[in-house]
Parts: C-alpha cells; sequence; structure tokens
C-alpha cells in the first residue's frame, strides 16, 4: 500500500503551482499519506532536500504566485547515473512515488523515473500552455490576464501620443499567449509562429492607411524569439508615420495572483493526481480536455501536435 508521496515544481514557475501543491498535500493527508515536498525540483532529488508536511503547509500561498517549493533546471537529470542517485535518495527516505508539476521536459523526467520504479504522475506547469495533452495549463489563464492588462495600459499612453506600441509575448515558441491576447485586446496586428510577417511593405502600407483614417493608436503584438522587435521598432519608425514605441514584457508575466479558475483547476489537478498514484497509476500526466480531468501516458502526450488555434486567427482578422 502506497504510503509516502514527493511533490517537486520544475523547470520555469507558473502562477497556480503553490495551489498544486495544497491540493496535493491536503488530498494526501486525506487519503492517510505522508507527503513530502522536494525543494529545488530534480536538483533536490540529487541533494536528499526532502521536508515532510502537514496539511497547513503553505496554505496561506494559495493566493500566491510562483512556487513556494522552489524550482530549477537540471540537463543532467537526461543522464540515467544521475537518476539512479534520485531512485537511491527517495528509496532511503520511503518515498515510494512523486507529483512532478512542470513542463515537457519535466514530464520526460517523471517517466524516466516511473521506468526505475517510482510511480510518477506529471502536472501541467507552464504559463505557455505549451503541453498538447492540456486544453489549458496551470499559470496560462494568469499569465494571459497580466499580458491583457498590461496591453491595455500600454493603449492608454499610446493613445494620448497617437503612437504605436509593439508588445512582445513570451510563449517559448508557443504562440498562445500572443493569439489568445490579440482577441482580449483588439490588437491591429499579431505576429506568431503560425501567423509570421511575412510582407514588412503590407504592414507598412496598412498602418499608413489607418493614420490617414484617423486611427489615433496603433498595436502590434509579437510572440518572443519571432523576430527583432528592436529592429522591427526602428524600421516603424524610419519608414512609416507612426511614432513607435517596443515593450517586452518580460518576466512580469510568470508572477503574480493566480486567478480564480487558475487555483481552482490547479487544485483540482493536485488532488487527482494523488487519487492516481493510490490507485498504482504512474507514468501518466494530467490535463484539461473539453473541461474535465483526464490523464494520458506521458509518452503519448509528448507526441501530441499543438493545437494551432486557427480560428483565432480568423476572428481577428474579421473583427480587428
Amino acid at each position: 500500500m502506497l504510503k509516502k508521496i514527493g511533490i517537486l515544481t520544475s523547470g520555469g514557475d507558473a502562477p497556480g503551482m503553490n495551489a498544486t501543491v495544497i491540493g496535493a498535500i491536503k488530498a494526501g493527508i486525506a487519503l492517510n499519506k505522508d507527503m513530502y515536498v522536494v525543494y529545488d525540483g530534480y536538483k533536490g532529488l540529487i541533494e536528499k532536500n526532502f521536508k515532510k508536511v502537514d496539511k497547513h503547509f503553505i496554505e496561506d500561498k494559495l493566493a500566491s504566485g510562483g512556487t513556494a517549493i522552489k524550482t530549477a533546471r537540471l540537463p543532467e537529470f537526461k543522464e540515467e547515473e544521475v537518476r539512479k542517485v534520485a531512485v537511491k535518495n527517495m528509496k532511503e527516505e520511503g518515498i515510494e512515488a512523486l507529483i512532478v508539476i512542470g513542463g515537457d521536459g519535466s514530464y520526460m523526467g517523471a517517466k524516466r523515473l516511473t521506468e526505475m520504479g517510482i510511480n510518477c504522475v506529471g502536472l501541467p506547469g507552464t504559463i505557455d500552455n505549451d503541453i498538447a495533452s492540456s486544453d489549458y495549463t496551470i499559470g496560462f489563464d494568469t499569465a494571459l490576464n497580466t499580458v491583457v492588462n498590461a496591453i491595455d495600459q500600454i493603449r492608454d499612453t499610446m493613445t494620448s501620443h497617437n503612437r504605436c506600441a509593439i508588445v512582445e509575448i513570451m510563449g517559448n515558441k508557443c504562440p498562445d499567449l500572443t493569439s489568445f491576447a490579440s482577441i482580449a485586446t483588439n490588437a491591429d496586428e499579431v505576429f506568431t509562429c503560425d501567423h509570421p510577417l511575412d510582407d514588412k511593405n503590407a504592414l507598412f502600407d496598412r498602418m499608413e492607411e489607418a493614420k490617414r483614417n484617423g486611427k489615433d493608436c496603433y498595436i502590434i503584438l509579437v510572440a518572443e524569439k519571432l523576430l527583432d522587435t528592436k529592429e522591427l521598432e526602428k524600421e516603424l519608425n524610419a519608414k512609416t508615420s507612426w511614432e513607435t514605441r517596443l515593450t517586452i514584457l518580460g518576466h512580469i508575466q510568470r508572477g503574480g495572483k493566480p486567478t480564480a479558475m487558475e487555483r481552482i483547476n490547479a487544485v483540482k489537478m493536485g488532488a487527482y493526481a494523488v487519487e492516481l498514484l493510490d490507485k498504482g497509476i504512474g507514468g501518466v500526466c494530467i490535463g484539461i480536455h473539453e473541461n474535465k480531468l483526464r490523464y494520458v501516458d506521458i509518452y503519448d502526450a509528448l507526441k501530441l501536435p499543438r493545437d494551432e488555434h486557427k480560428d483565432l486567427y480568423q476572428l481577428h482578422e474579421l473583427i480587428k
């Protein structure tokens, strides 16, 4: 019978991670499990940085962003000899199963540990929404709201000065934050890997036409790693009549209080992970599909194609 379960957060932090940890701890203790947190992600497994916790652990952090049990990246974890150290340390502590909250790289570590005898369940903790097995990841809704609020505020000042704004948005090659924000903010242009800037001259022409028609603000959203936004700012200032300013939103997108739905979904996922481990199910990841929790094998999840949300780009063209 499963007795001891560990929890860690890995990779980039995301709002809602704390709520996931809280949900798992409370569910585990309700099922008479000893719950442990692992500090600093997979690095904590190697350093044996474990702590047994009670049901009140970090419950005051439900409304806090980031991760109270810290996170770190450990590329060496892909090496079997490094994972053997982690397995040895967990077995010495009596930890029989593990909940891993992170992105696709973290998922692979969880699958490898499962194959080495430590049942693991992965949870989609990333603001990027780049886990195809879940419609929405833990952190995405909060980050999207942060992006939308920032663009709304940028619009205020751009309108006051009759300016154009380029806003660079995170996503690590997944354009969901940018494409969703384009609808929520009624942006004038949106450029992502699914919808690239193929013709700059056509962009210049659209901007000049908008100026002639009396538009007093022009908002351009660009997904990070797509193009050089600083160079684009220079070009727009040189080749159009719009005075243009670039804002790179950066790490404000990772922080902040998780939204209500973020907290609810995160707690539900954490509790569900404990239920699966209690049934002896491991090597899987949890996601939300059509508003319902589900789990799939991690290998299968990593093979799923990303949703390009073509309907969002079509809607943007219709309403902009």
